[in-house]
């Protein structure tokens, strides 16, 4: 079967990594496309490298842009290449522009269309996340959802007779990425960090950081911890930070992460504070608290199992909220197991 898996962002090249090389075992033939949506080498990239992914096949890239001009120019691109490939079948991931433009242009063409990470709801439509993820579930064949939460989602819209609970294929990635990370990543090494003795920071959500009051804000409550902070840096955050600020000085600000790196630094945390949705799904894999700084998240069931504090980035006792945040002894497993192999026995069925 001649399949397209479309990606342009670093969460999508994570979820990517399992599939890709199952499918190939399968002796699909894949084209990886990569939009160009992120464009930063250690976000983007080395990613495929980190997570021994074949180079992308077909390279659009459409680089930054505002949203309208990126989707357009992702969409007039795709079209070109499904028109010149003809895939029997396109995979899209989680709920970029790339998702968007991926599942609107094979609608239109009639090509089949896999959603993995389908049915999430945070109910926040100012997020461009959500329509992206809204409308790519309702012109998708095959629905393959994390959790029972989005299946019931999914199930509510209409849509149940076309939806899978797989599990979360990140289940996948970080089981065959932790091993390699902790033999090959010295960034622990180099940043002379303890175990446990930092937590770890991203930051990238338009209304935590396009406004400088608000980026301010949390990034002098998170100062007044008497705890150290490592804070890679995201390109988006960097460019808002005025040069007369003075960063509290328990943060300490490193330059973005490979994925290994990255998780490495998540392992070692003693938590983990983000904005990102993968981030806090990430964050409950691996057993670590998280606080979530979104007044709403898309992975509820964190919530609900009590890993994953969310704390309005707006309010004026973040630093108390978080030190008295306190994890259950156990944990559900919530986001399944062998999600790969199930992901693909769908796919080879499809026809």
């Amino acid at each position: 079967m001649k399949i397209f898996s479309i990606v342009g962002a670093r969460p999508q090249f994570i979820k990517l990594a399992p599939l890709s090389k199952a499918l190939a075992a399968e002796a699909h033939q894949e084209f990886i496309v990569h939009t160009g949506q992120h464009y930063d080498y250690a976000m983007s990239e080395k990613i495929f490298v980190d997570l021994g992914i074949k180079k992308p096949d077909i390279h659009l890239e459409v680089g930054a842009g505002n949203q309208t001009a990126q989707i357009a120019e992702m969409m007039l691109k795709l079209e070109t290449a499904m028109q010149e490939k003809k895939p029997d079948i396109v995979i899209v991931f989680g709920d970029t522009n790339s998702t968007l433009a991926g599942a609107l242009i094979a609608a239109k063409q009639n090509i089949p269309i896999v959603h993995i990470e389908a049915g999430l709801r945070s109910y926040n439509r100012a997020m461009p996340e959500e329509i992206n993820r809204i409308v790519t579930d309702h012109v998708s064949k095959y629905l393959f959802a994390p959790t029972q939460t989005a299946v019931d989602n999914l199930t509510r819209e209409g849509m149940g007779a076309n939806t899978f609970l797989t599990g979360d294929i990140m289940v996948d990635t970080m089981k065959n990425s932790m091993e390699i990370a902790l033999k090959k990543s010295t960034v622990i090494a180099d940043l002379q960090l303890q175990d446990k003795s930092y937590n770890l920071l991203t930051l990238h959500r338009n209304y935590n950081v396009d406004d400088t009051t608000v980026l301010e804000h949390i990034l002098n409550q998170l100062g007044q911890m008497e705890e150290l902070i490592i804070f890679p840096v995201h390109p988006r955050t960097k460019k808002m930070l005025a040069e007369t600020y003075a960063i509290p000085k328990n943060i300490k600000l490193i330059e973005p992460q490979g994925y290994l790196d990255f998780i490495a630094l998540e392992h070692a945390a003693a938590r983990i504070i983000t904005d990102s949705g993968g981030i806090q799904k990430e964050a409950y894999l691996l057993r670590k608290p998280c606080i979530t700084l979104r007044s709403e998240t898309e992975w509820v069931e964190t919530v609900e199992e009590k890993w994953n504090l969310l704390i309005n980035p707006a309010d004026k006792n973040i630093t108390s909220q978080i030190v008295d945040f306190i994890v259950p002894a156990n944990q559900n497993n919530i986001f399944g197991e062998e999600v790969t192999s199930k992901m693909v026995a769908i796919i080879n069925n499809s026809n």
